[in-house]
């Protein structure tokens, strides 16, 4: 077996054949072909099932495909680390950021970064699943996560600053007029929130028992922009980290009292690379704002 084998494997499970596979990594799809059957047969097992709509992995393929994954992750930080070391940075840097949080300052880092090492590749996933990002943590593909603290969070998590949550109100609110809206005033508004298993609906969720507020759910919603925007056509208010309100909807913004904010944390792969360590290091110069 080989890496090659590897991540043939990873290409037609993504692909669902061996001929759009062989396309995406420019190979002969004949040898392609060879290489699949002769990794199981080296396995003994059947990873892909093949049906009239393409293979699918089965169950046991599943699983070995997981470990593989991380062994080709494993491998290219391998290579990355071995070029750092020779004063080039290169391969693939894998980020996870929780919905909401950083959205100011992980542009920022990245840009930089990307000046630094410009042969470096990033890939990054806005996730506001908290359950997703455990999962693509446990699987060993993210080299680096950007969140809210929470009471799973590892005890060698960064802690980089706070973000501070605003209120968000349609246009010609009556609150508006205020500085800073209380929240016992949101009493009987109807409120645009996330995707139940989200980090921010979390926090809405507890910001509202803490002050005795009964949620009435307008609408759930899966990006920030999205519930921003809503509550600014009416539809109800929300709750959203200030770095995250899209340009243009400043003026129906206002902070809350008691003020609402959330530590943002960085959590990094074991036996860190150069990569992730630049990336934390530029994390931790971008402005992060102090609770009040």
């Amino acid at each position: 077996m080989s890496l090659r084998q590897f991540e043939y494997a990873l290409a037609v499970a993504e692909q669902g054949s061996v001929t759009a596979a062989a396309e995406l990594l420019r190979v002969a799809q004949p040898s392609m072909s060879q290489q699949i059957r002769g990794l199981e047969r080296d396995l003994g097992v059947e990873l892909f099932a093949r049906t009239p709509t393409g293979l699918v992995p089965t169950v046991v393929g599943r699983a070995f495909l997981r470990e593989a994954e991380a062994a080709v992750n494993a491998a290219r930080r391998a290579r990355a680390t071995a070029r750092a070391g020779a004063g080039e940075l290169t391969g693939e840097l894998v980020v996870a950021a929780q919905m909401g949080f950083g959205t100011r300052q992980l542009p920022g880092a990245l840009a930089a970064l990307r000046r630094r090492y410009p042969r470096l590749e990033v890939t990054v996933f806005e996730e506001p699943s908290s359950a997703e990002l455990d999962r693509l943590c446990r699987r060993g593909v993210l080299d680096l996560a950007l969140m809210a603290a929470c009471e799973r969070s590892p005890a060698d998590a960064h802690h980089l600053g706070d973000e501070e949550f605003v209120v968000v109100l349609g246009a010609g609110h009556r609150l508006l007029a205020a500085d800073r809206v209380e929240l016992r005033d949101l009493e009987g508004e109807p409120w645009v929130r996330f995707d139940r298993d989200s980090a921010l609906d979390g926090v809405l969720l507890e910001v509202l028992r803490a002050n005795d507020l009964t949620p009435a759910t307008a609408a759930r919603v899966s990006q920030t922009a999205t519930a921003v925007r809503w509550a600014a056509n009416g539809l109800g208010v929300t709750l959203v980290p200030a770095s995250a309100v899209p340009h243009g909807h400043e003026h129906l913004v206002r902070p809350v009292s008691p003020a609402v904010s959330q530590p943002v944390i960085a959590v990094v792969r074991q036996s860190a690379g150069p990569a992730e360590t630049a990336l934390l290091e530029l994390l931790r110069q971008e402005n992060w704002p102090e609770p009040d």
